[in-house]
């Protein structure tokens, strides 16, 4: 019994203590997306160049191909001669001439048959201005600004119309279109045309147009502007009587234009 309660007094030790798990392996970081894809685009990158850079190398090493012979091997050139007497600057300028550069006298529109020519030549500026602006002062000095050159004018009369053509040619395109321009602007207003007009058949819409209803006295009357190159064409035509055709002003405008 003694034995046992000796026994039974000794203290008892804890049991062993539960198993440490082993430590789990660090988890793998995810993996960085594209660099699959860079490194597939920089191979074809250095693929292409290396292909480029192997045909340029060939091609240089090749012997060049012969270039057929030309039609005429010796091309003939005038020969430069001395201005004498019969030099004129249509001959000096002559791949560069225009009818235009020459008499423009010439290429106003005559008169139809049976009608009253009046006769057709150059008007001097003033004498222009005077006849054919309210206020010829300030006409003039705006003609001189736009760089004009010259004017040259025809009128006839068959039976009651009358028709007056002036060719106004500048020394720059700039000033034939200021022109045009102006003119054209005002001609929709009251006082004359009184109504915006037609296009010019066969001629850009920014650079020709026909009015009819223009009145004068009493007359009846219609205006065509058009410009090509460094010439605007002003045409005038009256009828005493009765309404004027607008199909008789575009025919007689471009059959004007055709002669520049």
């Amino acid at each position: 019994m003694e034995d046992e309660h000796r026994e039974s007094d000794s203290p008892e030790f804890p049991s062993a203590a539960p198993a440490i798990p082993d430590a789990a392996p660090p988890a793998r970081g995810p993996r960085r997306a594209g660099r699959t894809t860079l490194l597939i685009a920089a191979a074809l990158a250095l693929g292409a160049l290396a292909g480029t850079v192997t045909g340029y190398a060939v091609q240089y090493h090749r012997e060049p191909t012969a270039l057929p012979p030309l039609a005429q091997q010796k091309p003939v050139t005038p020969k430069a001669l001395a201005p004498d007497d019969a030099t004129t600057a249509k001959s000096v300028n002559a791949n560069r001439w225009h009818k235009t550069d020459g008499d423009l006298v010439e290429l106003l529109l005559p008169a139809p048959d049976g009608a009253k020519a009046e006769g057709a030549g150059y008007e001097s500026l003033d004498v222009f201005a005077a006849d054919y602006f309210r206020g010829p002062g300030e006409a003039l000095a705006d003609l001189a600004e736009s760089q004009i050159r010259r004017v040259a004018s025809t009128a006839w009369t068959d039976g009651r119309v009358r028709v007056e053509i002036r060719l106004l040619q500048f020394r720059e395109r700039a000033g034939a279109d200021d022109y045009q321009k102006a003119q054209s602007a005002y001609m929709p207003e009251v006082n004359f045309a009184g109504n915006r007009g037609v296009d010019l058949p066969g001629v850009a819409r920014d650079l020709g147009h026909v009015w009819v209803g223009v009145k004068a006295d009493g007359v009846h009357g219609a205006r065509a502007i058009a410009r090509r190159g460094d010439i605007v064409m002003d045409l005038l035509y009256y009828e005493d009587q009765g309404r004027i055709a607008e199909s008789d002003v575009i025919d007689v405008a471009k059959k004007q234009l055709e002669r520049l």
